[in-house]
């Protein structure tokens, strides 16, 4: 285009006495054309093309009016503190990168924004709770809560780090911390908390409150915390998948929400019970190890219905296996119920309409002899109190302390078929039946397969 400009220059130069006023103003307008062609390339006005002209102008036009800044990337290391990189992000959220290092905290960490990942460097980034009136280590919530109830934020990630809540916390073993929870999350709608190892907390280790829409709670390690690992209060389509429970009070509790997927989570030693789940519905728990609670491994109470307990093993649990206090519509199936305390399986009188099957109710043999001997090697089958419309159905009964099913005289409806049932009622103290439903009522017992040893007691 420059040369162009110099040609039609060039010429009317050459030639000024043949250029007739009209071919003047031409060259003059075209040589303008030129410059302003050349500047526009130069200065970036955008030029419109056919088809393409009016999505230019466009963004154009986006990008000219004023909104909230873009979302931030912030290292905290730059910070004076923690909290100052968190309150620097903007309103429209960002990552925040959290260095190598022991952050001893005297007040809790506050993140009020959505649309963040706040993101340590592995348990090499370790934040100490050294708060004595029971304050959580991390609140995730909008920053209006309190006026506003009901307002949520959405989308915040808390990943690979981890909450320490006692500063005198021994590596394996509980202490008597008087720090609250790790992280109490309100109000948070998509929230996800990845490979975090939170300890010795005195209250939960992770305390989600009307996070109602999709958490997910994934790779994480929680460990000695004086109250649940792991709380949930009116979640819905709740993911919890892949963690580590050790030595809490209690490892998951789940009340007042809907559709739970709990699976392959290890779960061992605590203090109280396993699982409590409440008021809760539509759910699954499958492919769990729970192994040696103090309490019961799983309960369901207060209105639970749709919920399938399956393909799990429930080890030496001294409250038992399962208990289902009031729940309804329920599967318990394919788990693995061995040594037990109490029952393996118990179904309470404010229970029915259940389905029991491919269930396998043992001690600890193994081929000739057993593994443990004694109170170790205790382990119990089915008991029904006063409930009704329970099938019992393809089940393996063994090496069981009392009878394979029994039953109250409240119960009724009870049809157990097709199972096998061999050395039960070891320690019974008085002789019963292999299935004892006696007193319940409308029940119906057949084709099952009793070994001739299937009432055995023990030597004394």
């Amino acid at each position: 285009m420059l040369l162009i400009f110099c040609q039609v220059g060039a010429s009317s130069a050459k030639n000024p006495s043949d250029a007739t006023l009209p071919n003047r103003a031409r060259i003059i307008v075209a040589r303008w054309m030129c410059l302003l062609t050349i500047l526009a390339i130069v200065v970036g006005i955008p030029m419109v093309n056919r088809g393409k002209g009016p999505a230019v102008a466009e963004q154009t036009a986006r990008a000219e009016v004023p909104g909230p800044p873009p979302p931030a990337i912030i290292d905290a290391a730059r910070y004076p503190t923690l909290q100052a990189a968190l309150d620097a992000l903007p309103e429209t959220g960002g990552v925040v990168h959290l260095p190598p290092g022991v952050f001893r905290l005297e007040k809790p960490l506050v993140l009020s924004r959505g649309n963040t990942r706040l993101q340590g460097s592995g348990p090499a980034t370790c934040l100490i709770n050294c708060m004595t009136g029971g304050q959580p280590t991390l609140i995730v919530r909008p920053a209006n809560l309190e006026q506003n109830p009901r307002v949520h934020l959405w989308r915040v990630e808390i990943a690979h780090l981890r909450l320490q809540g006692d500063p005198q916390a021994v590596d394996g073993k509980g202490s008597e911390s008087v720090s609250g929870d790790g992280i109490l999350a309100q109000n948070i709608n998509e929230i996800l908390i990845e490979a975090v190892g939170i300890d010795h907390h005195g209250g939960n280790g992770i305390n989600l409150i009307n996070c109602y829409e999709d958490p997910r709670i994934i790779n994480c390690i929680l460990t000695y915390n004086r109250k649940a690992g792991l709380n949930i209060e009116g979640g819905h389509d709740i993911v919890v998948s892949s963690n580590q429970f050790e030595e809490n009070q209690l490892a998951i509790r789940c009340v007042d929400s809907f559709n739970l997927c709990m699976t392959g989570n290890n779960i061992d030693d605590h203090l109280g019970d396993g699982v409590i789940i409440e008021n809760t519905y539509g759910s699954v728990l499958t492919g769990n190890m729970i192994e040696e609670c103090q309490g019961a491994a799983v309960i369901l109470d207060r209105d639970c219905y749709g919920i399938t307990v399956s393909a799990n093993v429930l080890a030496h649990n001294f409250g038992g296996g399962v208990k289902l206090l009031d729940a309804w519509g329920c599967a318990i199936s394919a788990n693995t119920f061995t040594l037990n305390g109490q029952d393996g399986l118990f179904v309470g009188p404010s229970s029915g309409r259940l389905t029991i099957t491919g269930n396998h109710f043992c001690d600890s043999f193994i081929g000739e002899t057993t593994r443990r001997s004694g109170d170790q090697n205790f382990a119990g089958g089915i008991q029904v109190q006063d409930a009704c419309d329970v099938v019992i159905c393809g089940n393996q009964f063994s090496g069981l302390d009392g009878p394979a099913v029994a039953a109250t005289s409240g119960a009724a409806r009870i049809c157990v078929t097709g199972n096998i049932i061999r050395d039960v009622n070891r320690r019974a103290p008085q002789p019963t039946g292999a299935i004892a439903l006696e007193g319940a009522s409308d029940c119906r017992i057949s084709d099952n397969i009793l070994a001739p040893e299937a009432s055995t007691p023990l030597p004394p």
